[in-house]
């Protein structure tokens, strides 16, 4: 089920979340240069509108940014009523706006855990649940989520963001088996640690962090996830460190952990 241009058929359109910056910036210009055009969804109106302006410029391709806060309920319905109204057909849905927490969960707001709730797995499922009912009316289409490695490991002070990605794992490889008859591949990233600004680190430890094999850049992976896509891969694991790290992390001593809590949350 691998995608092919076709330059006697019009463009394909992806949706992508979180497109401003990060991984969704690089998501959008990927998929640009493979001539898509894009829906890019923000919350970051000025970005949006300058990224989308100035991608659609460099590969001559149709850009439609559209401000959204998708951490309200009604989002995911808002934004794919939109897409019916403007007679917008997505072909590619990615999922990958998020935001990261490294706090203890009883001293996290709860307006803040609500937003992580509805972000991560609300809009998700319901955004999951809208397109991939219209893409089973032509009978097929891709849809690719975020997870994160973390999914994998209980630890302490980032319960929030790894419960999340946890869900968003097991949702999306069940929800691949129950769309891969209908044409539509469902695609898991659980990438590691990406050089981009959600973790707040300064330039110089993100490029340490890139030469040392700690971090991947957003360009490696996400072409690594759009190939995976293409390919109709359930799910990908970026990188074979962090494969080989998920069950080292399995084993560490609780002890340990605590450890890296008190060591981090400190500094946080």
């Amino acid at each position: 089920m691998k995608w092919q241009s076709d330059k006697n058929t019009p463009n394909r359109t992806a949706l992508i979340t979180g497109a401003s910056s990060g991984i969704g910036l690089e998501y959008s210009r990927q998929l640009a240069a493979k001539g898509f055009d894009l829906v890019m969804v923000s919350n970051e109106p000025e970005e949006i509108m300058r990224t989308s302006g100035k991608i659609a410029e460099e590969y001559k391709i149709k850009t439609i940014p559209y401000y959204i806060d998708l951490g309200r309920p009604d989002a995911a319905k808002e934004l794919f009523e939109w897409t019916i109204s403007r007679q917008i057909q997505v072909d590619i849905l990615i999922n990958n706006a998020g935001i990261f927490i490294f706090r203890e969960v009883t001293d996290t707001p709860a307006e803040r855990i609500q937003t992580l709730i509805d972000l991560h797995i609300s809009t998700v499922t319901k955004l999951c649940r809208l397109f991939a009912e219209d893409m089973k009316k032509r009978k097929k289409g891709y849809i690719l989520n975020m997870s994160s490695m973390s999914c994998w490991m209980p630890m302490p002070g980032i319960a929030l963001y790894t419960a999340s990605k946890a869900y968003i794992r097991v949702f999306s490889r069940s929800l691949h088996y129950e769309l891969k008859e209908e044409g539509i591949t469902v695609t898991t990233v659980c990438p590691g640690g990406i050089a981009t600004g959600l973790y707040n680190l300064p330039e110089n430890l993100l490029k340490l962090g890139v030469r040392l094999g700690i971090l991947m850049t957003p360009q490696k992976m996400v072409k690594k996830a759009l190939k995976a896509l293409f390919n109709g891969k359930q799910q990908i694991i970026p990188g074979w460190i962090n494969r080989m790290y998920i069950p080292l992390v399995a084993i560490m001593p609780a002890r340990m952990r605590l450890i890296v809590k008190h060591k981090l949350l400190k500094n946080a």
